[in-house]
């Protein structure tokens, strides 16, 4: 008898999660109460490896966003180089392990504020032009 109540979908190019858009604004409101704090002894150390892992996920959200995006600008305009060098800086934060610290919920915070600046970006330059058939 078969009693899961999971399902498990196949979706290797992601486009299930590329249809829904992120809830970003209780994103940012974390960002930006996670960049005031000023103390170190705020929250215990558990809490701030919560709050680190909601950041991460989220991070790994928008930087899918961001590639998604910069893929789909030609590979030698500004905007998509760009959208490289973000995506291979959150990349690298992304594989530093998380620490309960808030210091490290920090530098996440951060990272999701500069991917959300770098999507803004990409959304708001020019969709590339269809280029008709040579010889038309």
């Amino acid at each position: 008898m078969h009693t899961s109540s999971h399902t498990v979908l196949y979706d290797p190019e992601g486009l299930l999660g590329a249809e829904l858009p992120l809830d970003r604004e209780p994103y940012e409101s974390l960002v930006k109460a996670v960049l005031a704090w000023t103390g170190e002894d705020t929250l215990a150390e558990r809490d701030y490896e919560q709050i680190g892992l909601q950041l991460t996920g989220h991070a790994r959200a928008v930087a899918s966003d961001v590639r998604r995006r910069a893929d789909q600008l030609p590979k030698s305009s500004g905007p998509r180089a760009l959208a490289d060098v973000v995506l291979r800086e959150a990349e690298g934060r992304l594989s530093a392990s998380l620490e309960g610290t808030v210091h490290c919920v920090q530098n996440r915070a951060r990272l999701v504020r500069a991917l959300y600046e770098r999507l803004d970006r990409l959304e708001a330059a020019p969709a590339p032009e269809s280029v008709a058939p040579s010889g038309v």
